[in-house]
């Protein structure tokens, strides 16, 4: 079992930053796979980017490569999403989320079977 809890949302301007933490409460944390989705009112979640928790192998969005990077601590089971240039699409609920695999099978199209409860990012024109 994997609990994840996100943290880090908030209201910004266009163009400004945010950076999002997701902690995973789990002993098998380095075999992870971690996704950032979101999801907009009226729209499909997104998968936005994705992070092998063992290392090497990161995974972006087009929408979102060059503006957005995923991280990862594994010393604190936490990753993190830095939001850079928002624009107004980039509003959504953003859930982070886990799955048990390997590093090839790690990107933003994958299954995910734990998720987190989201947390809201707002961006103002």
């Amino acid at each position: 079992q994997v609990q994840l809890v996100e943290s880090g949302g908030g209201s910004v301007q266009a163009g400004g930053s945010l950076r999002l933490s997701c902690t995973a409460s789990t002993y098998t944390y380095s075999s992870l796979c971690m996704g950032w989705f979101r999801q907009a009112p009226g729209k499909e979640r997104e998968g936005v980017a994705a992070i092998y928790a063992g290392g090497g192998t990161t995974d972006y969005a087009d929408s979102v490569k060059g503006r957005f990077s995923i991280s990862q601590d594994s010393a604190k089971n936490t990753v993190y999403l830095q939001m850079n240039s928002l624009k107004p699409e980039d509003a959504a609920m953003y859930y982070c989320a886990a799955r048990l695999g390997g590093r090839r099978s790690c990107t933003t199209l994958a299954d995910f079977s734990y998720w987190g409860r989201g947390t809201q990012v707002t961006v103002s024109s």
